[in-house]
Protein backbone atom coordinates (compact mmCIF):
# COMPACT_ATOMS: atom_id res chain seq x y z
CA UNK A 1 0.00 0.00 0.00
CA UNK A 2 2.59 2.77 0.72
CA UNK A 3 4.33 2.11 -2.87
CA UNK A 4 1.10 2.22 -4.26
CA UNK A 5 0.56 5.86 -2.28
CA UNK A 6 4.37 6.95 -3.03
CA UNK A 7 3.58 6.03 -6.74
CA UNK A 8 0.66 7.97 -7.01
CA UNK A 9 1.63 10.79 -5.09
CA UNK A 10 4.91 11.10 -8.19
CA UNK A 11 2.16 10.95 -11.07
CA UNK A 12 -0.02 13.75 -8.87
CA UNK A 13 2.58 16.24 -8.36
CA UNK A 14 4.32 15.52 -12.25
CA UNK A 15 0.83 16.30 -13.59
CA UNK A 16 0.59 19.64 -11.95
CA UNK A 17 3.92 21.05 -12.63
CA UNK A 18 3.51 20.20 -15.98
CA UNK A 19 0.00 21.95 -15.97
CA UNK A 20 1.79 24.97 -14.30
CA UNK A 21 4.87 25.40 -16.56
CA UNK A 22 2.56 24.33 -19.65
CA UNK A 23 2.31 27.92 -21.08
CA UNK A 24 6.49 28.86 -20.17
CA UNK A 25 9.09 29.07 -23.23
CA UNK A 26 9.77 25.36 -24.59
CA UNK A 27 13.63 25.15 -23.69
CA UNK A 28 12.84 26.29 -20.31
CA UNK A 29 10.01 24.39 -19.27
CA UNK A 30 12.36 20.98 -20.59
CA UNK A 31 14.90 22.27 -18.41
CA UNK A 32 12.81 22.85 -14.86
CA UNK A 33 10.86 19.31 -15.94
CA UNK A 34 14.27 17.32 -15.90
CA UNK A 35 15.75 18.89 -13.12
CA UNK A 36 12.33 18.67 -11.04
CA UNK A 37 11.33 14.92 -12.20
CA UNK A 38 15.03 14.00 -11.51
CA UNK A 39 14.88 15.09 -7.84
CA UNK A 40 11.43 14.03 -7.47
CA UNK A 41 12.38 10.70 -8.74
CA UNK A 42 15.27 10.02 -6.22
CA UNK A 43 13.45 11.13 -2.99
CA UNK A 44 10.54 8.31 -4.24
CA UNK A 45 13.44 6.15 -4.91
CA UNK A 46 14.98 6.98 -1.57
CA UNK A 47 11.89 6.01 0.18
CA UNK A 48 11.00 2.87 -1.48
CA UNK A 49 14.45 2.14 -1.08
CA UNK A 50 14.37 2.69 3.16
CA UNK A 51 10.67 0.45 2.94
CA UNK A 52 12.97 -2.24 0.99
CA UNK A 53 10.89 -2.15 -2.48
CA UNK A 54 14.26 -2.13 -4.17
CA UNK A 55 12.39 -3.79 -7.07
CA UNK A 56 11.02 -1.05 -7.84
CA UNK A 57 13.90 1.98 -6.34
CA UNK A 58 16.69 0.87 -8.15
CA UNK A 59 14.56 1.78 -11.85
CA UNK A 60 13.33 4.71 -10.32
CA UNK A 61 16.83 5.79 -8.91
CA UNK A 62 18.49 5.45 -12.12
CA UNK A 63 15.43 7.64 -14.20
CA UNK A 64 16.26 10.23 -11.64
CA UNK A 65 19.45 10.14 -12.47
CA UNK A 66 19.15 9.95 -16.08
CA UNK A 67 17.31 13.21 -16.06
CA UNK A 68 20.14 14.95 -13.89
CA UNK A 69 22.02 14.06 -16.48
CA UNK A 70 23.99 11.25 -14.65
CA UNK A 71 24.16 7.78 -16.19
CA UNK A 72 25.54 5.02 -13.91
CA UNK A 73 26.07 2.87 -17.90
CA UNK A 74 28.22 6.00 -19.06
CA UNK A 75 27.21 7.50 -22.49
CA UNK A 76 24.11 9.09 -23.51
CA UNK A 77 21.64 8.60 -20.72
CA UNK A 78 18.83 7.87 -23.02
CA UNK A 79 16.52 10.79 -22.43
CA UNK A 80 17.95 13.45 -24.86
CA UNK A 81 14.71 13.82 -26.57
CA UNK A 82 12.99 15.24 -23.31
CA UNK A 83 13.89 18.64 -24.09
CA UNK A 84 11.14 18.20 -26.73
CA UNK A 85 8.12 17.82 -24.28
CA UNK A 86 7.20 21.17 -24.29
CA UNK A 87 5.70 20.34 -28.25
CA UNK A 88 4.30 17.21 -26.92
CA UNK A 89 2.07 19.49 -24.60
CA UNK A 90 1.14 22.10 -27.25
CA UNK A 91 4.32 24.46 -26.54
CA UNK A 92 4.62 23.81 -30.44
CA UNK A 93 2.15 26.80 -31.54
CA UNK A 94 3.64 29.73 -29.35
CA UNK A 95 6.91 31.29 -30.73
CA UNK A 96 8.14 32.91 -27.99
CA UNK A 97 8.06 36.20 -29.54
CA UNK A 98 9.59 35.73 -32.87
CA UNK A 99 9.50 37.64 -35.99
CA UNK A 100 10.73 37.03 -39.55
CA UNK A 101 11.77 40.37 -41.60
CA UNK A 102 11.98 40.46 -45.40
CA UNK A 103 14.06 43.28 -46.87
CA UNK A 104 13.84 44.79 -50.47
CA UNK A 105 15.24 48.31 -51.99
CA UNK A 106 12.19 50.45 -50.51
CA UNK A 107 10.39 48.34 -47.56
CA UNK A 108 11.52 46.13 -44.47
CA UNK A 109 8.86 43.91 -43.44
CA UNK A 110 8.20 42.00 -39.86
CA UNK A 111 5.87 39.51 -39.60
CA UNK A 112 4.69 38.53 -35.97
CA UNK A 113 4.46 34.96 -35.42
CA UNK A 114 2.14 35.10 -32.68
CA UNK A 115 -0.21 37.43 -34.25
CA UNK A 116 0.17 36.86 -38.17
CA UNK A 117 0.66 40.54 -37.96
CA UNK A 118 2.72 41.98 -40.80
CA UNK A 119 3.82 45.07 -40.40
CA UNK A 120 6.74 47.37 -42.54
CA UNK A 121 8.62 50.36 -42.72
CA UNK A 122 9.96 52.64 -46.11
CA UNK A 123 13.64 52.35 -45.81
CA UNK A 124 14.09 54.58 -49.01
CA UNK A 125 12.88 57.46 -51.02
CA UNK A 126 10.96 60.58 -49.97
CA UNK A 127 9.10 58.67 -47.26
CA UNK A 128 12.07 56.50 -45.68
CA UNK A 129 11.47 55.93 -42.06
CA UNK A 130 7.81 56.25 -42.07
CA UNK A 131 5.64 52.81 -41.38
CA UNK A 132 3.16 51.57 -44.14
CA UNK A 133 0.38 51.94 -41.07
CA UNK A 134 0.34 55.71 -41.41
CA UNK A 135 -0.90 55.90 -45.00
CA UNK A 136 -3.93 55.11 -46.78
CA UNK A 137 -4.75 52.78 -49.12
CA UNK A 138 -4.60 55.56 -52.55
CA UNK A 139 -1.34 56.86 -51.15
CA UNK A 140 -0.09 53.01 -50.89
CA UNK A 141 -1.23 51.70 -54.24
CA UNK A 142 0.44 55.29 -55.69
CA UNK A 143 3.84 54.26 -54.18
CA UNK A 144 3.92 51.11 -56.46
CA UNK A 145 4.69 53.25 -59.76
CA UNK A 146 8.35 54.18 -57.99
CA UNK A 147 8.91 51.25 -55.91
CA UNK A 148 11.45 47.91 -57.72
CA UNK A 149 10.03 44.73 -58.43
CA UNK A 150 10.49 43.28 -54.90
CA UNK A 151 9.21 45.59 -53.14
CA UNK A 152 6.26 45.94 -55.02
CA UNK A 153 4.67 42.34 -54.22
CA UNK A 154 6.12 43.18 -50.27
CA UNK A 155 4.18 46.04 -50.18
CA UNK A 156 0.74 43.98 -52.01
CA UNK A 157 0.94 41.40 -49.52
CA UNK A 158 0.78 44.08 -46.69
CA UNK A 159 -2.22 45.59 -48.27
CA UNK A 160 -3.68 41.71 -49.05
CA UNK A 161 -3.84 41.92 -45.11
CA UNK A 162 -4.84 45.65 -44.28
CA UNK A 163 -6.96 45.71 -47.45
CA UNK A 164 -8.59 42.66 -47.77
CA UNK A 165 -10.58 44.05 -51.05
CA UNK A 166 -8.06 46.29 -52.29
CA UNK A 167 -7.32 44.59 -55.72
CA UNK A 168 -11.11 44.54 -56.57
CA UNK A 169 -10.79 48.22 -56.38
CA UNK A 170 -7.76 48.56 -57.52
CA UNK A 171 -7.87 50.18 -61.37
CA UNK A 172 -5.13 51.06 -63.64
CA UNK A 173 -1.84 51.73 -61.38
CA UNK A 174 0.18 48.94 -61.60
CA UNK A 175 -1.31 47.19 -58.31
CA UNK A 176 -2.99 44.26 -57.67
CA UNK A 177 -0.08 41.87 -59.88
CA UNK A 178 0.79 39.27 -57.02
CA UNK A 179 1.09 36.82 -59.84
CA UNK A 180 3.87 38.57 -61.50
CA UNK A 181 7.67 36.63 -60.51
CA UNK A 182 9.67 39.44 -59.45
CA UNK A 183 13.34 39.81 -60.31
CA UNK A 184 15.60 38.50 -57.31
CA UNK A 185 18.77 37.43 -57.01
CA UNK A 186 20.20 34.48 -54.83
CA UNK A 187 19.07 34.41 -51.48
CA UNK A 188 21.85 34.79 -48.77
CA UNK A 189 21.94 32.11 -45.58
CA UNK A 190 21.62 35.63 -43.52
CA UNK A 191 18.72 36.74 -45.56
CA UNK A 192 17.02 33.23 -45.06
CA UNK A 193 17.73 32.80 -40.68
CA UNK A 194 15.76 36.39 -40.64
CA UNK A 195 12.90 35.21 -43.00
CA UNK A 196 12.33 31.76 -40.81
CA UNK A 197 13.04 33.56 -37.62
CA UNK A 198 15.87 31.81 -36.51
CA UNK A 199 18.91 32.16 -35.44
CA UNK A 200 22.72 31.05 -37.52
CA UNK A 201 23.37 27.40 -37.06
CA UNK A 202 19.54 26.72 -36.42
CA UNK A 203 19.21 22.70 -37.01
CA UNK A 204 17.32 20.84 -39.65
CA UNK A 205 14.37 20.15 -37.19
CA UNK A 206 14.44 24.07 -36.41
CA UNK A 207 14.24 24.83 -40.05
CA UNK A 208 11.23 22.78 -40.81
CA UNK A 209 9.31 23.39 -37.73
CA UNK A 210 9.28 27.10 -38.39
CA UNK A 211 8.52 26.71 -41.90
CA UNK A 212 5.87 24.67 -41.39
CA UNK A 213 4.85 27.51 -38.64
CA UNK A 214 5.08 30.34 -41.02
CA UNK A 215 3.00 28.79 -43.99
CA UNK A 216 0.53 27.97 -42.15
CA UNK A 217 -0.20 31.57 -41.69
CA UNK A 218 1.01 32.54 -45.02
CA UNK A 219 -0.37 30.33 -47.42
CA UNK A 220 -2.73 31.68 -50.17
CA UNK A 221 -5.23 29.19 -48.90
CA UNK A 222 -5.57 30.70 -45.23
CA UNK A 223 -5.72 34.11 -47.03
CA UNK A 224 -1.98 34.42 -46.93
CA UNK A 225 0.31 35.88 -49.30
CA UNK A 226 1.85 33.84 -52.22
CA UNK A 227 4.87 36.41 -52.53
CA UNK A 228 5.65 35.56 -48.65
CA UNK A 229 5.25 31.83 -49.13
CA UNK A 230 7.09 31.71 -51.73
CA UNK A 231 9.88 33.63 -49.91
CA UNK A 232 9.67 31.09 -47.07
CA UNK A 233 10.07 28.23 -49.24
CA UNK A 234 13.20 29.48 -50.81
CA UNK A 235 14.73 30.80 -47.17
CA UNK A 236 13.86 26.85 -46.01
CA UNK A 237 15.39 25.46 -49.46
CA UNK A 238 18.91 27.78 -48.85
CA UNK A 239 19.12 26.88 -45.40
CA UNK A 240 18.56 22.78 -45.63
CA UNK A 241 21.22 23.21 -49.29
CA UNK A 242 23.45 24.43 -46.57
CA UNK A 243 22.91 21.38 -44.37
CA UNK A 244 23.21 19.01 -47.26
CA UNK A 245 26.71 20.59 -48.55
Amino acid sequence: MPTLIAGAVAVLVLYLLLQMFRAANPTMLARALKITGGILALAVAAFLGLRGGLAVAIPLGVFGAGLLGWSPFGGQTGFGNFGRIGEMFGARSRSSGQSSQVRSQFLDMMLDHDSGELKGTIIAGPYAGRALDSFDLSQLTAMMANFDAESIPLLESYLDRRFPAWRQNAQGNGAGRQGRAPASGKMTEEEAYQILGLQPGAGRDEISRAHRALMKKLHPDQGGSTYLAARVNEAKDTLLRTHNG
